[in-house]
């Protein structure tokens, strides 16, 4: 299984408001830091906000920052919000009739644990875990500059 580039920039977008915890932040920033459309990042955080994982504050001092405490977001919820196709084979597909042996295969099955074990990982880990201990957390921040528009050594 691979995850979309939609979901790797939504989980890095929470590890970057993870670390910023105390002020707002712009999708601008964000897109400096990492180098990411500031387009794209903008339909994304749009979603996470739907999704009670960024709240956004409108204005001229406006911005965004994390939700609810990192502790409380599961990285499975991200995942389940940000992929739309989780559909491993063709046959996981509702009213799907392409599979000429859908009727007897057991491999459906096989894989639909093999998805449910993946999530389960998934939803045993957090943004805290992510985002770690203050020597980890320290670590993290080092590779973003201060000002946004420096780039990290």
């Amino acid at each position: 299984m691979r995850l979309t580039t939609y979901s790797d920039y939504a989980l890095r977008v929470l590890l970057y408001l993870a670390l910023q915890r105390g002020r707002l932040v712009t999708i601008q920033e964000i897109s400096d830091q990492y180098g990411i459309s500031r387009n794209h990042l903008m339909k994304l955080v749009h979603e996470l906000g739907r999704n009670g994982f960024v709240e956004t504050v409108r204005g001229k001092n406006g911005g965004l920052r994390l939700g609810p405490d990192p502790a409380r977001i599961r990285v499975g919820d991200v995942i389940r919000v940000t992929e739309k196709d989780m559909d491993l084979v063709e046959c996981f597909q509702a009213g799907n009739d392409a599979c000429r042996i859908a009727t007897a295969c057991a491999l459906t099955g096989v894989l639909h644990g093999a998805l449910g074990a993946f999530m389960a990982v998934l939803d045993q880990h957090t943004l805290a875990d992510l985002v770690g201990p203050p020597a980890r957390r320290a670590r993290m921040a080092a590779l973003f500059p201060q000002d946004p528009q420096e780039t990290p050594a």
